[in-house]
């Protein structure tokens, strides 16, 4: 075992670990903090397996973009952070779900490739990237860059009582005791009149 290896596995480790404790923390923001964790560890990862471009692109969208994204949409929300009581449920249904399908996933990998080596492609470039990401899955990264966008407006808009609160107050303010005719706002008790005459 080399030491690009034990470097692997140590960073795989806290990846995981990171992934797990973001599952597990009941503050929010810990969450996200620890997903930061994870991804910086899984770009670590990249550069170990000379994927530098990739590495650095997991650290500036990722990182810089999705994880701020979320943060940014917590505290412009002002979505509670801590932990809800109305919202917990038990956690041995998830924990059975997860741990089927990470249980089957193994075994498939497994049986799959048992012992066997596999041969590692040739190492990529970034021209290369650059051509299947701008011609085989341009129209994928283009609807992310929109979700992305939908989500920091929306974010925006909720942060802002104000609009809302405006059609509320438009619909409320006739029902006050005055109706509005033609010359103005007319009494209750002219109203009444007016209903009584033939």
């Amino acid at each position: 075992m080399t030491g690009a290896d034990v470097l692997l596995l140590a960073l795989g480790a806290v990846a995981v670990g990171a992934g797990a404790l973001v599952v597990a923390t009941r503050h929010l923001v810990r969450a996200g903090l620890w997903l930061v964790v994870c991804l910086g560890a899984l770009a670590g990862d990249y550069l170990v397996l000379t994927a530098e471009l990739v590495a650095w692109v997991q650290v500036l969208i990722y990182v810089g973009a999705v994880v701020v994204l979320l943060l940014f949409a917590v505290m412009l929300t002002r979505a509670p952070i801590g932990p809800s009581d109305d919202l917990d449920r038990p956690g041995w249904a998830a924990a059975l779900v997860g741990g089927g399908s990470g249980l089957g996933l193994a075994v498939l990998l497994i049986d799959a490739f048992r012992w066997s080596r596999v041969d590692l492609p040739a190492a990529g470039t970034a021209e290369r990237l650059g051509e299947q990401i701008f011609r085989s899955w341009v129209l994928p990264f283009e609807v992310l860059s929109v979700l992305l966008l939908a989500a920091l407006v929306g974010a925006i808009v909720l942060s802002r009582p104000d609009i809302g609160r405006r059609a509320a107050d438009t619909a409320v303010a006739p029902a006050d005791g005055d109706r509005t005719g033609g010359d103005g706002p007319v009494s209750a008790a002219s109203a009444a009149d007016e209903g009584g005459r033939p």
